[in-house]
């Protein structure tokens, strides 16, 4: 018989955290500069044929920053467009109005 395993206590492991959403992935990238931990373990684990160099890292990681910020600015622009486009419309409707105001007037 084995009495000591009876004795012992379930441990409870604290639950997983969740994994972050793709908005806290992209704030996390946008906020990391080149010299960011990540880079820097990889240049400790030693060379690796492989292994992207320096500069294909430095050059992926610029193509990354500089693809979020064309993104913000698309969709920046996007609003600008779509609130032009609804005083554009306005417009219109106020100048079909306003010829048919005019045309009234005249006959």
């Amino acid at each position: 018989m084995n009495i000591g395993s009876k004795s012992k206590k379930r441990v409870v492991l604290p639950s997983r955290p969740e994994p972050p959403t793709v908005d806290q992935i992209l704030e996390d990238i946008d906020r990391a500069t080149p010299n960011d931990q990540v880079f820097s373990i990889l240049e400790k684990t030693g060379q690796d044929s492989s292994r992207p160099s320096d500069s294909d890292v430095d050059l992926r990681f610029q193509q990354c920053r500089q693809y979020l910020e064309l993104n913000e600015r698309l969709q920046e622009a996007r609003g600008r467009l779509l609130q032009q486009r609804e005083e554009l419309r306005a417009a219109g409707e106020q100048l079909q109005s306003d010829v048919a105001d005019v045309k009234g007037q005249t006959l």
